[in-house]
């Protein structure tokens, strides 16, 4: 098997009875029930009515449409037009209102309201106090690591083959932890603002440099910066409080106790990140630079300037308070953040599997837009693992039965997924994770661009990389915050 090509992934459930799902089949087979109750006492006229509300039904329940099914986009619809009715889906912060909070605490839109950030006791040998994300909506925790990776554009293939073991090497040392939830990758990359440059020419330029040098150097450096591509990259690990609050106790309890657990799976992890994966540079990050990390999330045209104070006073503060937007709004198709709008979508798989480093046409930015990458790796526990294996092995079995029964002939992709679902046990069986991996794409563009348009170029991106891109329509604030915000926020966990 190439280690380089990920394609060990099917659905989440196989549908046991011509493809639908319990609940779908419980619902079909409920809603059926009164029109032949109706039919049994002769009353053909409601009979028919209660047919017609049952197709109806039936179409809504059974239909797919853009991954959701017709029920489905009809209830995310009307909460979306609830949320703008009653301005819920609105975002003032409180320093915009003239009213902020104390300086260490966070004022976020959205999935990101109920964050709070920690400093963890100091540690390591320069005594760095990592900062701690505690979600209290999904009752989990996330530290995050700013890497740098050469890349593997110019890797031989066998160094991309041991890139790819390290990888599974990490997720599989992640599930032996019994603590990690999931491992996020993220990757931003915006067109080079020149900043870091400006303050180097500002430093090292002599005064009485000749006028013609000065030209050289001005001119060549206007030229490198409109075609160079800056690329900010992070890695987040998520530990539910469940799991984290039994080995805290343990430890002394409280958030003391967390962190000393935190902290031995930080080492461990970032272990991997520098063998297997090849990262030249780890650094957990601290709640400061947590705080510009997030504010250059919701407003990329930040960063020149905090560059700028960082030259100046050798060390820059943004606090908490100010470290979201002043304003947020969340249309459709689209989210809108201070003076940006921004677009994310989610990276379909494709069935003939994904190669490693496929995704970077997608993270080249147009003139003016940033884009960002987010790749994440739920890991589900042991037990949970056994137990969802053995039960896709059972609705494959069933169905092919049925099917069987029915001299139905097996389509090509059925029987594909079948087999990955009996895969998966052989795998489980050799101590691999059993992983539900997931991809979303996002760009942020100013408000004067058409947010539409680079939506567009987008989509087109991804399809050139080789997958499919789906629009997180009616929920893109929980998308944006998710692909661009490194505070590990996950799509594959809800409220606790």
């Amino acid at each position: 098997m190439d280690p380089t090509t990920y394609r060990d992934y099917s659905r989440s459930r196989i549908g046991f009875f011509f493809g639908l799902t319990g609940w779908q089949l419980g619902a079909v087979t409920t809603g059926i029930l009164p029109a032949l109750w109706e039919v049994s006492l002769g009353a053909w006229a409601l009979a028919a009515a209660w047919l017609a509300g049952w197709v109806m039904l039936t179409v809504l329940v059974v239909t797919p449409v853009r991954g959701r099914s017709s029920a489905g986009w009809l209830l995310a619809a009307a909460a979306h037009a609830g949320g703008a009715a009653t301005g819920w889906s609105r975002f003032t912060a409180r320093a915009a209102a003239g009213d902020p909070d104390p300086a260490g605490a966070t004022d976020l839109p959205g999935v990101l309201a109920g964050t709070t950030v920690h400093e963890a006791p100091p540690a390591g040998p320069l005594g760095r106090r990592v900062a701690l994300v505690q979600h209290h909506p999904t009752r989990t925790w996330a530290v995050t690591a700013a890497v740098v990776h050469p890349g593997i554009g110019l890797s031989e293939p066998a160094q991309r083959d041991l890139y790819g073991a390290g990888l599974t090497q990490l997720l599989d040392a992640a599930r032996a932890t019994e603590l990690v939830d999931e491992v996020q990758l993220m990757v931003r990359t915006v067109p080079e603002d020149g900043a870091e440059r400006d303050a180097w020419t500002t430093r090292q330029r002599p005064r009485d440099a000749p006028p013609a040098a000065r030209a050289v150097n001005d001119e060549l450096q206007r030229a490198l910066t409109s075609a160079s591509v800056r690329t900010e990259s992070f890695v987040s690990v998520l530990v539910p409080e469940g799991r984290l609050a039994k080995a805290a106790r343990e430890a002394g309890g409280g958030l003391e106790g967390r962190a000393q657990v935190l902290h031995g799976v930080l080492t461990e992890v970032e272990g991997h990140l520098r063998s297997g994966l090849g990262m030249t540079q780890v650094t957990w990050l601290t709640s400061p630079e947590l705080a510009v990390a997030c504010r250059t999330g919701f407003a990329p045209g930040d960063r020149a300037g905090i560059i700028d104070a960082l030259t100046r006073e050798g060390s820059v503060d943004v606090p908490w308070a100010v470290a979201g937007p002043s304003g947020a709004d969340v249309a459709a198709r689209h989210y809108s953040h201070d003076a940006w709008n921004s677009v994310t979508a989610t990276v379909v798989l494709p069935v003939r599997g994904a190669l490693l480093g496929s995704l970077a046409p997608v993270l080249v930015p147009g003139v003016g837009e940033r884009r960002s990458i987010l790749v994440a790796y739920p890991i589900t526990a042991e037990r949970a693992a056994s137990r969802q294996t053995a039960s896709s092995e059972w609705t494959a079995d069933m169905a092919e039965g049925l099917r069987s029964r029915a001299r139905m002939r097996q389509s090509a992709r059925s029987a594909h997924e079948t087999a990955r679902v009996r895969d998966l046990d052989h795998k489980l069986a050799r101590g691999h994770a059993l992983v539900r991996a997931y991809a979303l794409a996002s760009v942020t563009a100013p408000k004067t661009a058409r947010i539409s348009e680079h939506g567009r170029r987008l989509d087109a991106a991804i399809r050139a990389a080789g997958f499919a891109p789906l629009r997180m329509d009616l929920s893109q604030d929980a998308a944006f915050a998710a692909a661009t915000i490194p505070l590990g926020v996950s799509l594959t966990r809800g409220r606790a």
